[in-house]
């Protein structure tokens, strides 16, 4: 089993692979006006470092948010755009569960990403493999936190309206940025990665490679035109 994971749901653009037992090899780089441009030579990057090329991938494996509609479709497009190339199947992952897994937690927690518009995406969990609750959209002040530890980079944004730490200072060496409660801020592919390897060898089911959305979308169809009267 070879699984190539990757992310552009948030503003880490971020990919891994996995063979079934550990993560190879994964780059994330943190810009969220990039995804395109970002996301090939991220792929490559891994595939180098694992020795490793897109004909022994067997699964692919992209976030399929909640996020914004324009770094959604990046990585779900090169997903079945790569599924369809190589004969493979390709899955969707939420990226809230990516972030839960990532923080090895046995107990009741709540993940939140930045949504923009001054309001966070998140979801409510068990555990790092169990989501009960979510994903949704809401202001910081309106999430039920209930006292919960809450992580990820809406953790990080709105700390003090959730309740919770301030996040852990990442120094730019950093491979992973950190967010409150020393979980990870993002949805790092070899997270990611692992979680459906995991799945896959457990023979559970995987969602789809489609995208969560949580917002009616902002364009909208033109009304007519305005009546001119002479």
């Amino acid at each position: 089993m070879l699984v190539l994971a990757f992310d552009t749901a948030t503003p880490a653009v971020t990919a891994a692979l996995h063979d079934g037992e550990r993560v190879l090899a994964e780059s994330t780089t943190i810009d969220a006006r990039r995804h395109g441009e970002l996301l090939a030579p991220t792929i490559e990057r891994v595939l180098s470092e694992s020795g490793a090329t897109l004909r022994d991938v067997s699964a692919i494996v992209a976030g399929s948010g909640p996020g914004p509609y324009t770094g959604l479709r990046v990585g779900l497009m090169t997903a079945q755009g790569l599924a369809t190339t190589l004969g493979v199947p390709a899955y969707g992952m939420c990226t809230l569960d990516a972030v839960a897994y990532g923080s090895g937690r046995t107990e009741p927690f709540l993940v939140a990403t930045d949504a923009r518009r001054k309001e966070v995406f998140w979801a409510r969990y068990a555990d790092l493999r169990t989501r009960t609750g979510g994903p949704a959209v809401d202001r910081p002040a309106e999430v039920p936190v209930d006292g919960l530890p809450v992580i990820g980079a809406g953790a990080a944004l709105y700390a003090e309206i959730l309740g919770q730490p301030a996040p852990e200072e990442s120094g730019p060496e950093a491979v992973r940025v950190l967010g409150p409660n020393g979980a990870p801020a993002y949805p790092y592919a070899g997270f990611m990665a692992a979680l459906a390897a995991e799945r896959l060898a457990a023979g559970a089911p995987l969602d789809l490679p489609r995208p969560i959305y949580l917002r009616r979308p902002d364009a909208v169809v033109p009304g007519a035109p305005k009546r001119v009267t002479a």
